[in-house]
């Protein structure tokens, strides 16, 4: 009984010493919570609430202001190579595509045949020419004869007929021979500029003849180049003043607007509008050295007319677009923002100039304005941040949302 009785009471002092154990567990981890759990808590919606965005700044600048139409590359001049007589194509002396200088060989046509016609011509005229000085000689004797009445006047007559018959014969002679030379020299094809060769369309061995309008090559100027573009009509009056003042610059872009290929200046305005589409055709001239503008080509064209001088300016990605009208997001001191109206004017490389609505220095807001409304608090980024296109999806669980939301 004595050892039940002990039994018992030692089982209750262990309980008793557990119980005491987790008490002051459970105390010892409320009081190590106590100083921390309110503060982070209260960290967590501070970062929430603020969107990251980026900024720009209003400043005053000097703005181009641009003209913007779409133009055609044309060559300077364009010859299509053609045969001027009949005959085999003997040898080509270009290779397709080099750039050829003017009067340099580009193909030779058999020449024995032109040759044969101008030997003719040569050995004829020598033959009347031979007969002209025997005339002459015996002209010179019956003069000499005819104060002694050893020769008729009739003779005289017949003598001086034939001399004149025969110096209009070396006429025929020498024509003939000219014509015999040219045609020589016809079998050799030059170039008549220079420029660049295209595909080649006749191949040695093959006959050409003069009738034959495809020709053996097309040569191609291709510096300098030209851009035949359009501009409306309304544009006229900017252009034509800036012609007035002085040298216009014309810049040539890739259909992209991306790459600009070369920066030329503008040459004349067309003559005429034409009344079916209200547009006027303007030419420029570009140096081309690089070969980056080629014949045919579509590209859009940039023409300075004017530079705005001390401008406000601001970011183009910073203008909105209401129901209103145009406005902007600007980031007040205390990083909250203020929808703000704005009355602009013309864009150019990526600004745009503000008439009213805002002074020379606020910041305004360039990303993320579709989470954006009067009072948002912001923080300013540096990164990149992706702007879904109007009306698109932003979950919790999408991708966007998550490269969207701020780190913690």
């Amino acid at each position: 009984m004595n050892v039940l009785s002990n039994a018992w009471r030692g089982s209750r002092r262990g309980l008793l010493a557990a119980s005491v154990g987790v008490a002051v567990l459970v105390a010892s981890i409320v009081a190590w919570l106590a100083p921390h759990g309110p503060a982070t808590a209260a960290a967590v919606p501070a970062v929430g609430n603020e969107v990251p965005v980026e900024t720009g700044t209003v400043e005053r600048s000097t703005v181009p202001v641009y003209l913007e139409g779409l133009g055609n590359v044309r060559a300077f001049y364009t010859a299509t190579i053609t045969a001027r007589l009949d005959g085999e194509l003997e040898s080509v002396a270009f290779t397709e595509g080099e750039v050829v200088k003017k009067g340099q060989l580009l193909a030779q046509i058999d020449p024995r045949p032109a040759q044969a016609a101008l030997d003719q011509a040569t050995a004829q005229r020598a033959k009347d020419q031979g007969q002209l000085e025997a005339a002459q000689r015996d002209l010179d004797r019956y003069v000499k004869l005819a104060p002694q009445n050893l020769t008729s006047q009739q003779t005289l007559d017949a003598e001086r007929g034939l001399i004149v018959q025969l110096q209009a014969q070396i006429k025929i002679d020498t024509a003939l021979m000219d014509n015999a030379r040219t045609q020589l020299d016809y079998t050799r094809i030059t170039s008549p500029i220079t420029g660049r060769t295209g595909i080649r369309i006749v191949d040695p061995g093959n006959n050409v003849r003069a009738a034959d309008t495809g020709g053996i090559v097309v040569v191609t100027q291709m510096q300098p180049i030209s851009i035949v573009f359009t501009l409306p009509e309304d544009d006229l009056p900017a252009v034509s003043k800036a012609l007035n003042v002085g040298k216009v610059t014309v810049s040539a872009l890739s259909r992209d607007n991306a790459t600009e290929l070369d920066t030329g200046t503008l040459t004349l305005i067309d003559n005429q509008i034409d009344p079916s589409t209200g547009t006027m055709k303007l030419k420029a001239t570009f140096p081309n050295d690089h070969n980056t503008l080629w014949p045919g080509q579509f590209v859009n064209v940039r023409v300075l007319v004017q530079q705005q001088q001390n401008v406000l300016t601001l970011p183009s990605a910073a203008v909105q677009h209401g129901p209103n009208g145009v406005f902007t997001y600007v980031v007040k001191p205390d990083s909250t923002v203020e929808m703000r109206p704005l009355q602009t004017s013309t864009e150019s490389d990526g600004r745009v100039i503000v008439i009213g609505g805002i002074d020379a220095g606020e910041r305004v807001v360039t990303t993320n304005q579709y989470r954006l409304q009067p009072g948002t608090h912001v923080r300013t980024i540096s990164g990149v941040v992706v702007t879904p296109p109007p009306g698109a999806a932003l979950g919790p669980e999408s991708k966007l949302a998550k490269r969207l939301a701020p780190s913690p």
